[in-house]
Parts: structure tokens; C-alpha cells; sequence
């Protein structure tokens, strides 16, 4: 898209035929010569997904077929690391069937199962966020259930936050109970600050089982930084947050924020949180031109965020319902 004339340009377009990927959900990572890649959640030779990359030119080129025993359904976005590896989640396959973390090498293209989810014994299960890599090559990520089983969410457990060390090495960070301090975390790619601490969302559990902000230090011990209500303050967060230099955290709500919407919960929220827990919601969606259900934030250097929604906004009634086909927004501060 144009960024000044807002002219959106069609780069590639999905099929599901004939081994081409379809329904990519995830975020994409560019190179350094401006190639594209991500994931698509169906398609590709045994209709469980696909790695891609676009070039310059708009060229598709598949770089992985997941089938299973590589992975299958890939939700997540891609972090590519200075040597051109790619890394990834799958919310399904793997020895398991629970999902996996794998890194695609691109020249010469190998694949490789860097852990397999088992879901049992205080382990995770199905993957759908993006992880974070340190600069020793960790990765950092989460898990929507798994964990520690029984309490508030029986015997799927409650997600967990999770290492994976360069060598293929699983540690469970922290493991979610489903009280106060949060459940379920989502497609919420952790972010990590100078001293090593972790941030990121649970989409339930908390003070009204609405979901929170959490932060987690080097040693594993969860602070719960917002606890969200479910009315004005927003309800669910889905995505994850970004942290700009003063240490203020922005996010986004998947409901709440007021009424409106199919559930009469509100249609969402974009957040601010001080360095001191504050509030300060910066927008409520209301379903209109606005757009609905708000997912994931970028922020320029003047402030200005960026996200999209999945519904509001009109369009095609016919193909996406009375809610809309969702906007590309920009908030300034």
C-alpha cells in the first residue's frame, strides 16, 4: 500500500490449488533485499499449510509445505535471524499432533523440528503466536493451553510461556492457573526489555476473567501489570503489546470498550499502560467506518500506531456480513 495515497497494490493472490497455500493469518518478516515471508493456515499439497516468500516483483515462491510430521497449521508470523533462518509455530502436527517450533534454513532450503509439543506432563499444546529471539538465539513463546492441568481450566490447562534453546532444549517459564493471574494467552507475541523481562497478554483469567497484561521476569515470577473489567477498559486481548522508550505499553482489546458489536460487549479498544499499570484507552471502535475487533499494533517513530480489524469499516455484505470487512487504521498520539 502507498503509504501517502493509501493505494493498496495486490501483490500475490492465494488459490488453495494445486499445493498453493491458503488463508495466511500471520504476520509477515522482510529481508534485507525486501523479500516477503509468512504462513498460510490451509493449503499446499496435504492441506496443512504452507511457508511462502514474495519477492520484489510480486513472484510467490513456496519455500515449505507442512505435512504433518514437519508441522501443520501455522497461525503465527515469522523471525528471521541475520543469517536468513526462518522460525516459526505450528498450532498442529508434529510427533504429537500439538504443535511445533521449526526453523527453515533458506539457501540451501532445510527444514528442521526444533521441539514438538507434547501437551502433557506441565508441557504446552497448539501454538498460534509468533516467538521472540534474543540475541543468543533463544526462542520465547506461548501456548493457548497446556501447562499445568485441573482448576480453573480443567484438563486442557491454561497456557504456558515457554524457552527454546538453540539446541532444541524446552523450559516452561511459567505456567498459567486461570485465577488473577490470567489464562489463555493467544496470538500474542511476547516482547522483552533491557533487563530480560518479559511482556505479553492472556486472553482470560484475571480480576473478571476478561484477560491481562502480565509481565514476567528472568526468574519466572509473574506481575500482573492490568487486569481488564470488561467495560469501557476493554475485555480479551488477543494480540500482544508493543513498549516504546519511555517503558509505556500499547495494546489492543478484542471486546469491550462500550456496547455495540454482535456480542453487546463492545467492539474493542486500543490501550496505553503507564509504566505504573495506568489505563488511558486511546480509542473505542464502534463497529462503524471505524472499523471492529481490533488485532495488533505497530508504532512509527512519531508516536503514530497502526493496526487493523477484522470487521466494521462496510464492504461486501454479501461476503463478509452485516459487520463488515474490517480497516486499516492509524491512531496518532
Amino acid at each position: 500500500m502507498d503509504p501517502i495515497t493509501g493505494v493498496e497494490k495486490v501483490l500475490t493472490t492465494f488459490t488453495g490449488v494445486l499445493g498453493d497455500g491458503a488463508n495466511p493469518v500471520g504476520t509477515l518478516v522482510r529481508d534485507s533485499s525486501g523479500n516477503l515471508y509468512g504462513t498460510t493456515v490451509d493449503g499446499g499439497a496435504h492441506k496443512q499449510g504452507t511457508l511462502y516468500e514474495i519477492t520484489p516483483t510480486g513472484e510467490k515462491i513456496g519455500q515449505l509445505v507442512f505435512d504433518g510430521a514437519n508441522g501443520g497449521t501455522s497461525f503465527a508470523g515469522l523471525v528471521l535471524d541475520k543469517k536468513g533462518n526462518l522460525y516459526g509455530t505450528t498450532s498442529a502436527g508434529g510427533t504429537t499432533g500439538n504443535g511445533v517450533v521449526f526453523r527453515l534454513h533458506i539457501s540451501p532450503r532445510k527444514d528442521t523440528v526444533l521441539y514438538n509439543f507434547t501437551g502433557s506432563g506441565g508441557d504446552g499444546s497448539d501454538p498460534i503466536g509468533a516467538l521472540l529471539r534474543d540475541a543468543a538465539g533463544n526462542l520465547y513463546g506461548t501456548t493457548p493451553i497446556g501447562g499445568i492441568y485441573g482448576g480453573a481450566c480443567g484438563s486442557k490447562g491454561c497456557g504456558i510461556v515457554f524457552k527454546i534453546e538453540p539446541s532444541g532444549t524446552e523450559t516452561v517459564l511459567y505456567s498459567f492457573s486461570g485465577g488473577s493471574d490470567g489464562a489463555n494467552p493467544q496470538y500474542a507475541t511476547l516482547i522483552c526489555d533491557t533487563k530480560g523481562n518479559l511482556y505479553g497478554t492472556a486472553s482470560a483469567g484475571g480480576d473478571s476473567n476478561l484477560g491481562v497484561v502480565f509481565k514476567l521476569n528472568k526468574k519466572g515470577k509473574e506481575t500482573v501489570l492490568y487486569s481488564f473489567m470488561g467495560g469501557a477498559d476493554g475485555a480479551s486481548p488477543y494480540s500482544g503489546v508493543i513498549r516504546d522508550q519511555a517503558g509505556n505499553l500499547y495494546g489492543s482489546t478484542l471486546q469491550g470498550g462500550g456496547t455495540g458489536c454482535s456480542d453487546q460487549m463492545g467492539c474493542g479498544t486500543i490501550f496505553k499502560l503507564s509504566t505504573t499499570g495506568g489505563e488511558t484507552i486511546l480509542h473505542r471502535f464502534t463497529g462503524g467506518s471505524d472499523g471492529a475487533y481490533p488485532w495488533g499494533l505497530l508504532q512509527d517513530a512519531a508516536g503514530d500506531l497502526y493496526g487493523t480489524t477484522g470487521n466494521g469499516g462496510g464492504g461486501n455484505k454479501k461476503i463478509c456480513g452485516t459487520e463488515g470487512c474490517g480497516v486499516l487504521f492509524k491512531i496518532t498520539p
